[in-house]
Order: structure tokens, then C-alpha cells, then sequence
């Protein structure tokens, strides 16, 4: 009887546990870093709640060779954040985006 009482709470604390984990998981965003410099573009600037999906171009710059995607999305999402603002200059490896993942 004892025993079969320590099973039970046992399992409810992990239970608890993992329930807490996934909760925590799912509200994590995921960084998007630039791979050029440049000048960040209104054109093709996303927006906080627009559903990206892996490969989207989030982030366009004028390089000096012209316009150029400067993040992709890596993830199928939605944006969360967007750090930056027409006509800021960003550095290779820099956050511009951060996105929340979607539920698989």
C-alpha cells in the first residue's frame, strides 16, 4: 500500500515537472543574425506577427553591390521581434529577428 502510494507521487511530481518544461519551451524565440552588413531597407522589412516560414527573407540591406537579404528565417514561426529599423546599420552576426517557433 505504501509503496503504490510513492508511485503515485512520484509520478505526479514528474508529471509536474514535465509539464512545467514544455510550458517554458514553448514560449522560447529563436535569434535570426544578419550574414551581411549594410543599411537595413523598409522594402521588404518584416513585422512583429507575421508568420515567417524557414527560408523567408526577413531583412533586406543595401550593400555596396545593391540590395541583398541580410537574415532568412530558420525556423517556421512567428516574428516575435524585430530589433531593427530602416536605415539602421548592422553588422555580420548581429540579432535583427527573433522568432517564436510553431507548435509541431
Amino acid at each position: 500500500m505504501m509503496a503504490h502510494k510513492r508511485s503515485i507521487i512520484i509520478i505526479t511530481v514528474l508529471l509536474v515537472i514535465g509539464a512545467v518544461a514544455w510550458a517554458l519551451a514553448a514560449g522560447q524565440t529563436v535569434d535570426q543574425r544578419g550574414v551581411l552588413a549594410g543599411s537595413v531597407m523598409a522594402n521588404g522589412l518584416t513585422t512583429p506577427g507575421a508568420t515567417a516560414r524557414e527560408g523567408d527573407i526577413l531583412v533586406y540591406v543595401q550593400t555596396i553591390t545593391g540590395p541583398a537579404a541580410a537574415v532568412r528565417a530558420t525556423v517556421d514561426g512567428t516574428v516575435k521581434e524585430v530589433l531593427v529599423k530602416p536605415g539602421d546599420k548592422v553588422k555580420t552576426g548581429d540579432i535583427l529577428v527573433r522568432i517564436e517557433p510553431s507548435k509541431r
